[in-house]
């Protein structure tokens, strides 16, 4: 009776402590880049992974791109997250230094390693420039996080802009000049008003844009003010009329 439920006990703590050992919390496992070399997937060896930004996913399932003879398999084995973003697969370019990558770069990274954690099994973390060997995240990893999260929310605030100054429509002909108009879904902005075409200046952008504006009801993210001037968006500092053009035109034509 007791001797063998403590003996049980004893062989399940065995089992336990073997599972550990094993990394059987997959995140906990630490790579080093040899080990993570032989996941290539190629025959005798124990399977195909990747590494983004240091995490470390089994790519297995997607043996047909990852593997051997894959368009992808530069990227099996290794951390290549810089080729993510440029498109750069040659052995320069399969390599996880991210440094002076733009912020529409960055944000295709973000997009990768959302792709990799919702459809692949994460193994753990690969020790080096992401994560110490302790498979704490390095100063290098905390930099990238960081101007991420920058990138994520300079696009909120695009989108935001872009909902408030749609692009206007154009065309151009060599008789007529330029036409610019607006209309409820210039710019690929699906709206309940046309507005009037004028051109915005953008801090740090050259030159200026055609964009559609707001002639009536309150100043964007301003509904409930009563002390407005009903002119909608109008006199935003940022924006200019386009000279020779009645300025509540929903059109307006540029010779050139």
């Amino acid at each position: 009776g007791a001797m063998w439920r403590g003996a049980a006990a004893a062989l399940l703590c065995l089992a336990a402590a073997c599972l550990l050992r094993r990394g059987f919390e997959p995140r906990a496992r630490l790579l080093s880049a040899a080990e993570l070399r032989r996941y290539r997937g190629a025959p005798g060896e124990p399977g195909l992974y990747l590494a983004l930004l240091g995490r470390v996913f089994d790519v297995e399932r997607g043996r047909k791109h990852y593997g051997p003879g894959g368009a992808y398999s530069g990227f099996a084995g290794r951390d290549a997250t810089r080729a993510f973003a440029s498109g750069d697969f040659t052995p320069a370019g399969l390599v996880d230094n991210v440094s002076g990558l733009s912020p529409p770069e960055l944000l295709s990274i973000h997009t990768w390693l959302s792709f990799y954690s919702d459809n692949y099994e994460p193994v753990g973390k690969l020790v080096g420039r992401f994560y110490d060997e302790n498979g704490a995240p390095t100063e290098a990893l905390r930099e990238v996080e960081a101007a991420i999260e920058e990138a994520l929310k300079f696009q909120a605030e695009s989108e935001q802009k872009k909902q408030q100054f749609p692009p206007c429509n154009s065309e151009w002909s060599s008789a007529k000049g330029t036409r610019f108009w607006c209309s409820r879904q210039s710019g690929g902005v699906h709206r309940d008003w046309a507005g009037v075409p004028r051109k915005l200046y953008s801090p740090g952008r050259q030159g200026s844009r055609c964009v559609c504006v707001r002639s009536s009801g309150p100043p964007w993210g301003q509904p409930g003010s009563s002390q407005h001037s009903d002119t909608g968006d109008l006199h935003d500092p940022h924006l200019e009329p386009y000279e020779g053009c009645h300025p509540l035109a929903e059109q307006c034509v540029l010779l050139t």
